[in-house]
Parts: C-alpha cells; structure tokens; sequence
C-alpha cells in the first residue's frame, strides 16, 4: 500500500512541478558553474548506496561531507542556494528516487555513504530497515537543528510507529516545516 501511495503522489507531483522543476533547474545553470542536479551517494534500504539526485545548491568545489560539518558551509552556497535550501525545493529531484523505488514520501532522511556515525547508530536500531524518505519524523522535529542521537530515536519510533496516519501526519508536518522554513540552519 504504502509504494502505491508513494508512486501516485510521486507521479501527480512531478506533473504539477514540472515548470517549476524546470525554471530551477535553469536558474541553478545560469548563476552559477556546473550541473542543475547534484547526485549523491546516499544509504537506502538495507544499506544498500543509491545515487540520490538534488538540485545543486553548492558550488562545485564543495568537499563532500555533511553540511554541518563544513566550516562556514554559506560560503560554499550557490547564488540561489540559500534560498533552495531554506525552501526545501533542493530535494523535488528526489521525486525521481520515490518513482524509482529507491526511496518514499516518509522515512529516515537517507544518509550520506560517508556519515559512519549515524549510519552505524540506524543499523544498531534496525532503522537501515527502512526505506529512506523524501522527509521523516526527526525532519519535522528538528532537521539540521538536532544531534544524530536524537535523529536516530525519532527514526526508531518511526519505524515502531509507522502507518498511513503517521505518514500523513508527518506529510502534513512537513508542508508547515518548509513554509515556515522551519529547521533550516543555512
């Protein structure tokens, strides 16, 4: 049920967001050097790595690791990247990884092929089980704003948690986050 939601909201999406996808995209290439799309390897289900398409709010010479790890990560921003990332519209790509069964609307924010800490904290809690999500319960409790700790146990009651209702509330929680640019810390 849950991949037959995500495939008819993925579709009916990327439909309604095709302009715009497009008018990002040219926007991304005209103000600065480089792709629109940054594709980065990210952890699926299981731990397997998948290539998660996003569209590039960095400049090309960005070392890759978590923002959050970047010493003054704005000074690495495109000229429309802080406005990407403040507005969540960095991630419409990744409507393509729902439509190609690598990810869903809702679950653990995949992460990094890099971030050992947090990817070994998901598989000590089973969370790696999960099918990554386009947001998730600790992306609406927090987002860049909490430990990994902390992102690990909103990702665990996710998974004991998880239903319809739930993934509702979280979609409906989300849409509030990104109006609000809520979480965002650049």
């Amino acid at each position: 049920m849950k991949r037959l939601t995500d495939l008819t909201l993925a579709l009916i999406a990327a439909m309604l967001l095709a302009l715009p996808i497009a008018l990002l995209a040219l926007s991304i290439r005209l103000t600065s050097p480089g792709p629109a799309l940054y594709w980065s390897d990210r952890m699926g289900r299981h731990n397997k790595i998948f290539k998660m398409p996003k569209f590039r709010s960095m400049r090309i010479d960005t070392p890759v690791v978590a923002t959050h790890l970047l010493h003054q990560p704005e000074l690495y921003l495109t000229p429309i990247g802080s406005f990407l990332r403040k507005s969540s519209m960095d991630e419409l790509p990744q409507l393509w990884s729902i439509l190609k069964g690598d990810m869903s609307f809702v679950g653990p924010r995949p992460a990094l092929f890099n971030q050992e800490d947090l990817i070994g904290l998901r598989t000590e809690k089973g969370v790696h089980e999960l099918m990554p999500g386009l947001t998730g319960w600790a992306q609406v409790n927090g987002r860049d704003e909490i430990p990994i700790s902390q992102k690990v146990q909103f990702d665990l009651e996710y998974l004991k948690h998880q239903s319809l209702s739930f993934d509702m509330k979280i979609l409906w929680m989300t849409l509030l986050k990104v109006v609000a640019r809520d979480g965002v810390s650049h």
